[in-house]
């Protein structure tokens, strides 16, 4: 696993407007990194480039903004890139006297992981000497193989810089490697230098101090850019079992420090939260497992991770496409992960009640009344074997909440959901299997988002292992491993 310094386009500088070509080579799956540097008597944070990311920005170096003196801003923009990638574009108000700013863009190419992750902290020196040294305010995770940009603005367009350098406690820092060190000589000017480094050794929790030795005393800003090779990821399968219900995992948590996740399902471009999934804190947990008992049916779907780091910032990884099929339309109680093969049979036929009342006022009528209710009515259900009219009557027993959820064979949107049960009436053919079920019910509240579906049980490891070293011997890794084993037929 090894983050690598590919190459840097040319630099652009103007009074308020810049367009840095990319790098020569660069690739999809590559890491661009856009730093800029700026200077204006309002402060102003450059726009973000269409299709990038503000990773940070920080202005400091204390003074008066001026020529070769002054506060300067240092800003960072990411784009992880696609193939036939443009340059970017990013600005700051013109018509300000001495305005300036400045850009590169970086490549970098990584050799495993999910993806990128990054996290970013800035510090100022406000000092005028040659020993320069920014005591960053963020303080962030270190572990041995961490690849580090070292970026630095200084408002002296001709200060030159040697022996770039990290440091923080606990941790060890290769010796960097220094890139550009590029004059701005728009408006008032500015210096924009990079260098690269990478932790050897330590882990830890820092707030490092990006130092420099100056050809001339100088105030300035600097930023460490500390980015990973992504470990997270979110995996989704189907179960064997009837109603279909997915295993959704989201995996290498502790290696991007997250601390908080949230489940989405994905159809097309609708996203809904899966249950009991939403901002779990996993702090200090290397996966995370969810059961889905109420995907629709007969469309494909992706599941979507939202992960929070220790940072703040928020990344989303996206599983591959699942499509649940079955046979029949399906009754179920997506918390127990119980229900019945159906085929529905009746009209839809939808009552919205509105609690009204009228009154004739001088021969004119005048209605007061409350908002329209949800939709309640009856709804004719057809099961063809004894062991689904068997199945359907153990539903209607013991349904979470009085719930139920209806779905059809391919998801019908005006149809599917949960609907609370108020009777229901039960009609067996004497001459074969089938059986009419007449359902009262109203559309209601989905369960609560703390109810998490049932995925296995105890049962079904009672039912297919006899003692605890079988169980063991079976999943040498983690628990992991048991909640996502598939106990169906």
């Amino acid at each position: 696993m090894t983050i690598s310094y590919v190459a840097s386009g040319t630099l652009a500088q103007h009074t308020d407007t810049v367009t840095p070509a990319l790098p020569a080579g660069a690739a999809a799956g590559q890491l661009a990194v856009l730093q800029v540097v700026s200077g204006h008597s309002l402060d102003n944070v450059p726009s973000t480039p269409s299709g990038w990311t503000l990773a940070g920005s920080f202005s400091g170096g204390g003074g008066t903004f001026g020529l070769n003196a002054g506060p300067r801003r240092l800003t960072f923009f990411m784009r992880v890139l696609a193939g036939g990638d443009t340059a970017p574009s990013t600005a700051i108000p013109s018509g300000s006297s001495g305005s300036m700013i400045g850009a590169r863009v970086v490549t970098l190419a990584r050799t495993a992981g999910t993806g990128w992750r990054w996290a970013l902290t800035f510090g100022q020196d406000t000092v005028s000497h040659t020993a320069f040294s920014a005591a960053c305010a963020t303080a962030l995770t270190f572990k041995t193989g961490d690849f580090c940009l070292l970026g630095y603005a200084w408002p002296g367009q001709t200060v030159s810089t040697t022996a770039r350098a990290a440091t923080a406690s606990g941790i060890t820092f290769n010796t960097a490697t220094s890139h550009f060190g590029d004059a701005i000589t728009s408006g008032n000017g500015a210096r924009l230098t990079n260098a690269d480094t990478s932790v050897t050794a330590g882990t830890g929790t820092q707030a490092p101090t990006v130092t420099s030795t100056l050809s001339a005393a100088n105030t300035g800003v600097a930023g460490l850019l500390r980015i990973r090779e992504a470990s997270s990821d979110v995996n989704a399968v189907p179960q064997s079992v009837f109603p279909p219900r997915n295993l959704v995992s989201a995996t290498g948590l502790t290696g991007d420090d997250i601390v908080t996740i949230s489940l989405l399902r994905q159809a097309e471009s609708s996203l809904q939260a899966v249950r009991a999934a939403s901002s779990i804190d996993v702090t200090g947990q290397a996966s995370f497992l969810r059961v889905d008992a109420e995907q629709p049916f007969g469309i494909s779907i992706n599941y979507a991770a939202v992960l929070t780091d220790v940072n703040g910032a928020q990344w989303t990884v996206y599983s591959g496409p699942i499509t649940s099929t079955v046979s029949s339309d399906v009754v179920s109680d997506a918390i127990r992960g119980v229900g019945a093969a159906v085929k529905i049979e009746s009209p839809l036929e939808w009552k919205r009640d509105r609690d009204a009342s009228q009154f004739n006022i001088n021969g004119r009528i005048v209605v007061v009344g409350k908002p329209r209710s949800s939709r309640s009515g009856p709804l004719t259900v057809r099961t063809e074997t004894d062991d689904d009219g068997d199945a359907m009557n153990e539903l209607l027993d013991q349904a979470t909440e009085g719930t139920i959820l209806i779905r059809k064979q391919t998801s019908l949107s005006r149809l599917d959901g949960t609907y609370s049960l108020l009777d229901d009436t039960e009609s067996p053919n004497w001459y074969d299997e089938f059986r009419w079920f007449a359902l009262n019910v109203v559309k209601s509240d989905d369960w609560p988002d703390v109810m998490e579906a049932a995925g296995f049980t105890l049962q079904d490891i009672s039912n297919n292992f006899s003692i605890l070293s079988d169980i063991a011997a079976f999943f040498p890794t983690n628990l992991l491993a048991i909640a996502q084993y598939d106990f169906g037929p």
